[in-house]
């Protein structure tokens, strides 16, 4: 028995406690940010943001709400309902969706505006919880447990880093297309960024569990799908430029793959 109640005070379950100031400021920056995108004409990185919020909501509330019962929502003490969880799932996938496909798609491409990009993005996940606290006490509680799809997680980035390390092999003595190291580590730093800005400002709650969970959930979660991601890159650079227009020719090696050669 102690063994087992172990193990639930450990169980990662990501908590978040916020007011509705924290989404209200959050939903202002993150339009700045796209508007920022598209009047430096990153269009490529725009969509991809936005995509990236569209298979963020799909997950969060048809996976984890719909289908697993994974997802709970409490607004001012009450268990909310069908419609107030989407619009609070839907705001939080779209914040993260965009912020974690835009920090991933300059990486990858080496944007050389990106460490404005990834300066805005991250000062804001650090800061957005210290301001939002004139807005009073926290009333909107998220929670979703795990355990029915971390292990599903999992063996998807095995296997997605499994092909793509085999692909490498394939071409041993060949100068290589992507250094996987560099790209594991975007991965882990996306995630890693925005959970630890949530644990020490406090929307996440501090103790043995939440330090479980920001661990476990930055080498797993936004790590799952770089592979992905990477071959989403390499094809789209091939086809259109960050602007949008047709790329006039396709490099054997698109720009965002030979710069990750040297990270």
């Amino acid at each position: 028995m102690p063994t087992l109640l172990a193990a639930d005070a450990l169980a990662i379950t990501p908590t978040r406690n916020l007011n509705i100031l924290y989404i209200v400021l959050d939903s202002i920056f993150i339009l700045i940010f796209l508007g920022l995108l598209i009047w430096k004409k990153r269009y490529s990185t725009a969509l991809f943001a936005l995509f990236g919020g569209v298979i963020y909501t799909v997950v969060d509330y048809g996976g984890f709400y719909l289908l697993s019962h994974t997802r709970t929502v409490y607004i001012n003490g009450q268990l909310a309902g069908a419609g107030g969880t989407f619009w609070v799932l839907l705001w939080m996938s779209m914040s993260y969706g965009i912020t974690n496909f835009a920090f991933i798609w300059v990486c990858v491409n080496r944007d050389k505006l990106m460490k404005y990009w990834l300066f805005l993005i991250i000062m804001w996940w650090m800061i957005c919880p210290s301001i939002s606290e004139l807005g009073g006490e926290a009333t909107i509680t998220t929670s979703r447990t795990t355990g029915a799809y971390h292990g599903w997680m999992g063996a998807v980035l095995v296997v997605s880093y499994m092909i793509l390390i085999i692909l490498l092999m394939k071409k041993e003595g060949q100068k290589a297309f992507v250094n996987v190291l560099a790209l594991c580590l975007i991965g882990f730093c996306v995630q890693f960024g925005w959970e630890f800005s949530l644990l020490v400002n406090g929307i996440r709650p501090m103790n043995a569990a939440s330090i479980r969970t920001l661990i476990v959930n930055s080498c797993l979660e936004t790590n799952l799908g770089m592979p992905a991601i990477f071959a989403i890159n390499y094809f789209w650079k091939k086809r259109f430029n960050e602007d949008l227009s047709r790329a006039r020719t396709a490099p054997e090696q698109p720009e965002s793959v030979e710069s990750l050669q040297h990270i």
